[in-house]
């Protein structure tokens, strides 16, 4: 799920432990997420993904910047039956929801986990949850 991945910008799909910067895009008028070492590269986040920011996080608004007062969320799409509204979010920790596009950018996070994939669930069995991956912060 990648709503700021127009067609004009490359993507790849996140992992855990990529170390992220909010950014906005060159030719398009939305924000998201790329590597901090490829900023020409959409990362997209599937919803459930947690991440960590460096500091508080930062909303741009109409007037002022607002701050979020938490680092740690997890991905998620919001009004997804709505068209032509941006879908993909963040909710925070304190239960705050903030929209990806319209986050400060150069703010700095780590991918801490992925979602389990609905690929790999076997529908009508029970099994052991597997291991995920997780990402330290140093």
């Amino acid at each position: 799920m990648c709503d700021y991945s127009l067609h004009a910008v490359a993507t790849r799909p996140a992992e855990v432990a990529d170390r992220l910067v909010s950014t906005r895009f060159p030719s398009t008028t939305t924000r998201g997420f790329a590597s901090c070492d490829d900023l020409h590269v959409a990362v997209c986040l599937r919803p459930g993904t947690e991440l960590a920011f460096e500091h508080d996080v930062r909303v741009d608004g109409w007037v002022f910047r607002r701050n979020v007062g938490d680092r740690l969320a997890r991905f998620r799409q919001i009004d997804v039956g709505q068209s032509h509204h941006h879908h993909d979010a963040l909710e925070f920790s304190n239960g705050k929801i903030v929209l990806v596009t319209d986050l400060k950018p150069g703010q700095r996070a780590i991918v801490l986990q992925l979602p389990v994939s609905q690929a790999t669930e076997k529908p009508g069995r029970a099994e052991p949850a597997a291991p995920q991956e997780v990402a330290r912060i140093p």
